[in-house]
């Protein structure tokens, strides 16, 4: 599902179900979940299972995946990357640094936001895209297309920044034929000594989950 939002440099894996739940951690991991509930525990060992069967596609010696500022991932030197998980799902998506600047994956269970929430994640020009969406593809979860979309701008964003971005400081775009555009409302990232004013994304819904993805270029 992921896979076909990025582009063919990116290598990808993901799982369904509880495949690669009981994959054994890193010490070093494990003692990061050593209290956390089972459910935390599972998800954690399987969407580093996917990481690090995509670090062997590349070439790359599996090693421990430890999260950084903000739970960021830190990944081995060379490589750029991002993981998501949610009920059910799992996904990793890796690609050497010199052929991507950034990206960002994000994926969750295709349905509405609880009640209030889009109000705090959404700005009034979003809100009232979203109604326009919904009056020409209702069978989409709009308000939980754009909340993945925000997850997936950050987590492109935050590696080539280290700084946090708010729901409020990218005004996203959704368009019906798979595509997104998030303007930057905040000073973007340098990359390549070109400073960044938005990102380009895809999403699909698939198996009753939704999946959004941004894949920042080199200039």
């Amino acid at each position: 599902m992921i896979e076909e939002l990025l582009p063919a440099s990116v290598v990808t894996v993901e799982t369904y179900g509880q495949d690669g739940a009981d994959t054994p951690l890193y010490p070093e991991e494990a003692a990061l979940v050593a209290r956390a509930v089972a459910k935390r525990r599972r998800e954690f060992a399987a969407v580093r299972s996917c990481a690090r069967r995509a670090m062997e596609k590349l070439g790359v010696p599996p090693q421990p995946i430890l999260p950084g500022e903000r739970g960021a991932p830190g990944w081995p030197a060379g490589l750029a990357g991002s993981m998501t998980h949610c009920d059910g799902y799992c996904a990793a998506a890796l690609v050497r640094a010199a052929d991507l600047a950034s990206l960002g994956i994000d994926a969750e269970v295709h349905g509405p936001l609880p009640e209030g929430v889009l109000p705090s994640v959404s700005l009034p020009s979003e809100a009232e895209r979203l109604r326009r969406l919904a009056a020409q593809r209702p069978d989409i979860h709009w308000d939980r297309l754009l909340f993945s979309a925000k997850e997936s701008v950050y987590k492109a964003w935050f590696p080539l920044t280290g700084k946090w971005l708010d729901f409020m400081e990218a005004d996203i775009e959704l368009t019906a034929d798979g595509g997104f555009r998030a303007a930057l409302l905040v000073p973007g990232p340098l990359v390549g000594g070109s400073r960044l004013d938005h990102f380009e994304g895809r999403w699909t819904t698939s198996r009753g989950l939704v999946a959004t993805a941004v894949a920042v270029p080199h200039p």
